[in-house]
């Protein structure tokens, strides 16, 4: 039994407006906070100190970053080497990162108060992971990732469809990046790769929308555009809803038993489908609809019998 039916008739076109309106202020505000806060970025990003440690006994991660935390050390990146007995510590850089010998000390200190049976192996100043090479080879990909899709939904159905999905990419990925710039949650790989998934996410949602719509128009013989929008957004809200859910409840698992080191990938991709599912909804069939999509748009014209290229 769906959760919609097929014959539901939410006029959610008759917000448009209003949601557009939400929507641009919304996208302003996380560009706003974006060149203003700016994004939280982890150590991945920002390079800092490493601390390699042992132990004479076996010792749990949660046990060393909560006394990392008691020593004034929060955020700390804390890894096993090979074993259960010796560890990597990574610290966030900071004007105290440039004298190594004391930041080392304040960690060994800090250690030691939990667990006595502690030695340090080793210290040095580390550089990030993530440089301003691959910051720009990334911002190179997304904007290789937009062009494809557009040139993807151009081909597959019209092109505004094209200029609707990819507005609706820049809203959901805006948001989603705005809400780590006004939380100021750390901004780590993992978190880079959500963004991604959420990008792919929000598209698919979209493409099953826009099929919904190009099949309305080339099955009805008078098509008003405001009538096959609607009818498209009801007849697919179950599917959207339900894919939405069961995605969410896999992030909540993931969330709160997959363990610290997966909280962002989880958090940023629950944002993602909220943002996603509701950008379906209320972003992109608005979008399409003032762009002006007609039956007209995706008949295909046959230059031997223009006529039959006018049927439905």
């Amino acid at each position: 039994m769906e959760l919609f039916p097929f014959n539901s008739k939410v006029d959610f076109l008759g917000w448009r407006k209003v949601s557009i309106v939400v929507s641009i202020v919304l996208m302003i505000v996380s560009i706003g906070l974006i060149a203003t806060r700016g994004l939280n970025y982890a150590l991945d990003f920002t390079g800092g100190v490493l601390v390699e440690a042992a132990y004479d006994q076996p010792v749990e991660i949660a046990q060393l970053r909560d006394a990392l935390e008691k020593g004034g050390f929060e955020n700390a990146l804390v890894q096993t080497l090979g074993g259960t007995r010796e560890v990597s510590i990574r610290l966030q850089a900071s004007s105290d990162a440039k004298q190594l010998d004391q930041v080392a000390a304040k960690v060994l200190e800090a250690l030691k108060a939990a667990r006595p049976d502690v030695t340090m192996k080793r210290s040095e100043a580390v550089g990030p992971q993530v440089g301003e090479e691959l910051k720009s080879d990334g911002m190179i990909a997304v904007v290789f990732v937009i062009f494809g899709i557009m040139i993807y939904i151009g081909v597959r159905f019209e092109k505004r469809f094209a200029i609707a999905a990819i507005a609706s990419e820049f809203h959901d990925t805006i948001l989603t990046v705005g809400f780590f710039a006004l939380t100021q949650r750390e901004f780590d790989l993992t978190v880079l790769a959500s963004v991604l998934a959420v990008v792919g996410y929000s598209i698919n949602d979209k493409v099953v929308v826009f099929d919904r719509v190009r099949e309305l128009f080339r099955t009805s013989r008078k098509a008003d555009s405001y009538e096959v929008l609607n009818r498209a957004i009801n007849q697919t809200l179950s599917r959207t809803i339900m894919t939405s859910l069961t995605t969410a409840l896999s992030m909540f698992a993931l969330y709160f038993f997959g363990g610290p080191a997966v909280h962002g990938f989880a958090l940023t991709m629950l944002i993602g489908i909220v943002i996603g599912t509701l950008s379906s909804i209320f972003f992109a069939n608005p979008i399409l609809y003032w762009l002006g999509v007609s039956k007209k748009d995706l008949m295909p014209v046959s230059k031997d019998n223009p006529e039959l290229a006018r049927r439905p």
